[in-house]
């Protein structure tokens, strides 16, 4: 059993974490009560203080010695992590190593990001007063992460509300909590002060979080979103999600189609499928239609999947759970049955939890594999006339939070891009905007409110704005428009006002100004 940073009743029920592509159990962690969320989230008000005085030097030097610890500790938390994924060694590296980059990034920006501003006054008439914007963290920010990238999605979420300085308390996913536990070991490990917490648990931990910080960052399903968007109404609490994801791409004929092949199925298989980014619709120009389903098919057939260990023998590994190998086998069955065609893969491979690379053709919008997030190594591929087609087709869907585009035009391929409905759009790449954290990572429509990052947004977020106003001169002992109320005075503020704001004869009418007094 993993070792813990809280103690847990000697009767507490467990959660037991299993390796999907054996079955294996590789863990287990205790589900932490509603009550003792509460109390943690308690405690970390006692804290949160003194980590926001420190300043942002002052956490950084902590948030560094955490950055060190992960890339001295990057094989053991690949080990851990492909213990409750099986995921490639590749794949599991690549969660602390994007840990690593985004941690640094904001590390060393979140002076810059959270210094006062000082807006310039709108009008000559506000220069008598100094203008300050303050940036004040929430106290407790609470983060609920899923399974799918089980160190990473902890870590984009949790150092940066940390180097805002707030306290985070953080609820990962049952179903690979493992990760985020060696996380919070972590940053035991080097001393830091005690403002961030694990809790371990289903469903009721993690309405417990919602229901005690004040400040909620998750990432999951449209469904869950809903509702924790509207307990959060409830409680008057700010919220960012990161929901569903349908995401497509669009090849067009003068694209450099061994690149859009090799591409798209990189943007479709990454981690099997089971990215919020993936790609998961294709539409073709007729043109270059069969050449690109042919390279398309052969690069996905080539794909080697299975369990690796340390060493790096395979691109795929398996599918989370059996919930999702239904979902992924529904969405083929169905297809198929309506039409459709796998020109490669299509069914499970009989180990675990492993589900074939799959390509399909002949598909439409009425199937669920193209209606509906497979969150799955699928890939339906569709013909289509021209551009136009391509772009109203691409924005026929409910989610909206990223697309690619494939042509030999990077001017053709921005002004596509601008017509998509998507929080982001790459051209002749997929998911480079997911390594560039200056730029905002949100979706469209069902697939999220607000953005996880996006340079200084990404630490303001979880801050709430401060505005203050000082005196540039010698105060008077009463304002002029303060009580008793006077005609003259109002005329001549507002005979001020409009000089120095509006337009035309408006700035000098002063009769207009002088009727407000009753008319004469």
């Amino acid at each position: 059993m993993t070792e813990l940073d809280q103690t847990a009743a000697a009767d507490a029920q467990v959660i037991a974490v299993h390796n999907p592509a054996t079955g294996e159990q590789t863990g287990s962690v205790p589900i932490v009560a509603p009550d003792d969320v509460a109390a943690a989230v308690r405690e970390l008000r006692l804290y949160q203080p003194e980590w926001e005085a420190i300043g942002p030097e002052g956490r950084k030097k902590w948030l560094l010695k955490m950055q060190d610890w992960l890339i001295d500790n990057t094989e053991h938390l690949a080990a851990v992590l492909q213990s409750e994924t099986a995921k490639p060694r590749v794949d599991a590296l690549i969660d602390p190593a994007f840990a690593v980059d985004l941690l640094g990034y904001y590390a060393r920006r979140a002076g810059k990001f959270l210094a006062d501003e000082h807006p310039s006054p709108h009008s000559p008439l506000a220069r008598v007063k100094s203008l300050t914007v303050a940036y004040r963290p929430y106290p407790v920010v609470g983060v609920i992460t899923p399974w799918n990238f089980p160190l990473a999605m902890p870590a984009i979420d949790v150092f940066p509300a940390l180097a805002a300085g707030a306290a985070v308390i953080l609820k990962p996913s049952e179903v690979t909590p493992l990760s985020a536990v060696e996380l919070a070991r972590g940053w035991a490990e080097i001393g830091a002060p005690p403002v961030f917490k694990v809790v371990t648990g289903a469903g009721a931990t993690g309405a417990a979080v919602v229901e005690n910080a004040d400040y909620i960052q998750f990432t999951g399903s449209t469904a869950t979103g809903r509702k924790i968007a509207a307990a959060c109404a409830e409680r008057m609490v700010p919220y960012s999600l990161e929901l569903g994801g349908k995401d497509p791409a669009i090849v067009l004929a003068d694209a450099d189609i061994d690149r859009a092949a090799h591409g798209i199925a990189f943007g479709g298989m990454f981690n099997a499928g089971q990215v919020c980014i993936s790609v998961e619709r294709v539409y073709v120009e007729a043109p270059v239609y069969d050449e690109f389903v042919t390279k398309l098919t052969a690069a996905v057939a080539a794909l080697r999947q299975g369990e690796d260990g340390r060493e790096s023998k395979n691109d795929v590994g398996a599918l989370a759970n059996e919930n999702q190998v239904r979902i992924v086998q529904r969405h083929v069955d169905e297809a198929i049955a309506a039409g459709a065609r796998a020109t490669t893969g299509g069914k499970r491979t009989g180990v675990g939890t492993f589900f074939e690379p799959t390509v399909l053709v002949d598909v439409d919008h009425s199937m669920s594999c193209v209606a509906e997030e497979t969150f799955g190594p699928t890939l339906p591929v569709m013909k289509v006339a021209d551009e136009a087609e391509a772009i109203r087709l691409a924005n026929d869907s409910i989610y909206g939070l990223s697309a690619s585009v494939w042509t030999g035009d990077k001017s053709r391929g921005e002004r596509v891009a601008r017509q998509l409905n998507a929080g982001a759009v790459n051209i002749n790449d997929v998911f480079s905007n997911l390594f560039n954290p200056a730029m905002p990572m949100g979706g469209w429509g069902l697939s999220g409110v607000g953005a996880r990052w996006g340079g200084a947004s990404g630490l303001r977020k979880y801050c709430r704005a401060q505005a203050m106003t000082k005196p540039k001169i010698p105060t008077m002992s009463k304002e002029l428009f303060w009580y008793p109320y006077d005609m003259n005075k109002l005329v001549v503020m507002v005979s001020a006002m409009r000089v120095a704001g509006a337009r035309g004869i408006r700035r000098i009418d002063l009769p207009a100004v002088w009727r407000l007094k009753g008319g004469k």
